[in-house]
């Protein structure tokens, strides 16, 4: 029987109306609407269509948002100027600067230059030391958004044997760190693997959750996974594209193959993506109730 396909659409949709109605709320009620910043630097295609996406996102949930887009000479120095105009000025409770930056620039110094409070894509130290000790804080959208699908896909964490393929700092380690935690969509026991794991396979085919974060296409095929696996597929890499010229893209997961050994499976695309806007909305929700003090 082939596995059910937990769609990352129709869960994001979801939780974009709640978050919709909390904006609406929120502005009714205390006349504060939430306001995020995106800050592009450079013309790289795949970053101008997500920065686009986030925005109108935003602009669909009734949220503010400012796009600033900067040549790809910007200094460092002006860069942070900015970043830092961001951090004072009231109106903006969410700070996100599309990464990659271009070369000249230290994407960790940018990074760690956003108040904590309105580091709203949850990589500021701050709150990645928060995070591991399990405290309040921005969870970083990728991986809180693959939390989320499992929580509402109704698939139990606890005690299972979860293999993360992928040790990034954006998705890997923090993945691996939520499912840890003493919390709804955690308790579970997670082995990391890598690219110096010595037998990936025998770890992956003892999974009862599979999270491929690896960025290499089809690498995971139904002889690596166990029968009846949940399989969340993070990647996306574009394998070509049609003769109109749209990308074809795929997951780090051979769908097609694996689709009749799994118990459960998300598509690329339509899975974990729309989760992580999605969860970068929330976040930026969270920040401006934090900032007016009602939580």
């Amino acid at each position: 029987m082939p596995a059910t396909i937990i769609s990352g659409v129709a869960v994001a949709t979801a939780i974009r109306q709640e978050i919709a109605a909390e904006v609406a709320a929120l502005k009714e009620r205390h006349g504060l609407v939430p306001g995020l910043a995106t800050i592009l630097v450079g013309e790289d295609p795949a970053s101008q269509s997500y920065v686009a996406a986030k925005n109108r996102t935003a602009h669909a949930l009734g949220i503010h948002s400012e796009q600033i887009t900067l040549p790809a000479a910007t200094s460092e120095e002006e860069l942070l100027r900015l970043v830092g105009q961001c951090n004072g000025n009231p109106a903006i409770h969410g700070i996100l600067v599309q990464l990659p930056l271009p070369r000249h620039i230290d994407e960790a110094k940018v990074l760690f230059a956003i108040d904590p409070a309105k580091d709203v894509d949850g990589f500021h130290p701050v709150n990645a030391g928060k995070m591991m000790l399990g405290q309040r804080c921005f969870l970083p959208c990728t991986p809180n958004g693959i939390v989320e699908l499992l929580l509402r896909a109704g698939i139990e964490t606890a005690g299972a044997e979860v293999v993360v393929v992928g040790r990034s700092n954006i998705v890997g380690k923090p993945i691996a760190n939520l499912l840890l935690q003493k919390r709804p969509g955690g308790d579970a026991t997670v082995t990391v693997c890598h690219t110096r794991t010595r037998d990936m396979v025998a770890h992956t085919r003892r999974a009862d959750i599979l999270i491929v974060a690896a960025g290499v296409a089809k690498m995971i095929r139904a002889d690596q996974i166990k029968e009846g696996a949940v399989v969340i597929d993070v990647g996306v890499n574009r394998i070509g594209q049609t003769a109109s010229g749209k990308a074809i893209l795929a997951g780090d997961v051979d769908f097609d193959d694996v689709l009749a050994k799994a118990g459960a499976i998300t598509p690329v695309p339509g899975g974990v993506g729309p989760m992580t806007i999605t969860m970068l909305m929330q976040n930026t929700l969270q920040a401006a109730k934090q900032a007016a003090g009602l939580l």
